[in-house]
């Protein structure tokens, strides 16, 4: 799934790394997964890279994490000394993390393909025990992007615009418990004077500004969410001769099915969004013969079916 990046939010993030009481409620705004800031690292993998289909043999706890691939398109097993933790098409050693005064090794491991982020799993060793494990994320298309302190591991979620989430934590000595609900919020203050494309890896950033995710929320209503959606899988920007702003994009594994479009009138103080239908005409706010002759054509252009 391309992961659009809404905006930095690195005062969640500072605040998620400070021991966070299990029934804390936190009301912040997103961020998404491509501007986490990497976890910091206690071991890295030895000789294993994950462009590689074969992985080195990784040192653990007095034995030996290994994942291994019994055919050459099946499925991989994560296995400790023999014994299997866990098994997917895709399986990559990310870390080892001191979390809780316990060794952590942290593995993602998933079906693959662009649209669903691998599950998280961590292996551990309690003291006087087993090797075990636990994972977050193996059911709802990947789990949250993981920030690690010394007490825990926060799995952080990434927001749609107007969407909301749990925050969870794991340790090896509690298991996952809820650290807080974190909410969708634009940057303050901001308007349409302080717009600039040229940063927006997709349009869907735009919505970090107040202004626009005003304006969308006050235009889309209750098709917000849906229609952002249709934008998820896009790139950068482009702009009309009148300097208007605009993008489209499609729903995960349904572009030319499920399309979106979106453009930004900054000096006029306009969005304009359309989704693709089975109609002659998409459906548009706000209503298609009232945008711009030279938007019109570029959203028809836009959602013509391929040559």
């Amino acid at each position: 799934m391309a992961r659009s990046s809404l905006f930095a939010c690195t005062g969640l993030l500072a605040a998620l790394l400070l021991p966070v009481p299990a029934n804390a409620q936190q009301d912040t705004a997103a961020q998404p997964a491509a501007e986490q800031p990497a976890a910091p690292a206690d071991g890295a993998a030895p000789d294993a890279d994950a462009s590689d289909d074969k992985q080195a043999p990784i040192p653990f706890a007095g034995g030996q994490l290994t994942v291994t691939q019994k055919e050459e398109y099946g499925e991989k097993t994560l296995s400790f000394d023999g014994k299997e933790l866990a098994h997917n098409y895709v399986v990559y050693f990310d870390q080892i993390a001191k979390v809780a005064g316990v060794d952590v090794a942290l593995f993602d491991v998933g079906d693959g393909g662009n649209a669903c982020g691998p599950a998280k799993v961590m292996v551990w060793k309690p003291e006087g025990g087993q090797v075990e494990s636990a994972s977050i994320g193996g059911d709802d298309c990947g789990a949250p992007p993981a920030a690690i302190n010394q007490d825990a591991i926060y799995f952080v979620p990434w927001l749609m615009p107007g969407g909301s989430a749990q925050v969870k934590k794991w340790a090896p000595t509690t298991g996952f418990t809820l650290a807080g609900n974190l909410t969708y919020m634009p940057e303050p203050g901001t308007g349409w004077k302080d717009i600039d494309a040229s940063k927006y890896s997709n349009i869907i950033d735009a919505f970090h500004n107040e202004a626009v995710y005003k304006a969308a929320t006050r235009l889309l209503g209750d098709k917000l969410d849906e229609v952002t959606t249709s934008l998820l899988v896009g790139g950068g920007t482009d702009r009309t001769a009148s300097g208007i702003i605009y993008a489209s994009g499609c729903v995960p594994h349904d572009c030319g099915g499920n399309d979106g479009f979106m453009a930004i009138d900054a000096k006029e103080k306009k969005l304009y969004f359309a989704r693709q239908n089975d109609k002659p005409e998409p459906d548009a706010w706000p209503a298609l013969k009232t945008w711009p002759a030279d938007l019109r054509a570029a959203v028809q252009k836009a959602f013509a079916p391929p040559q």
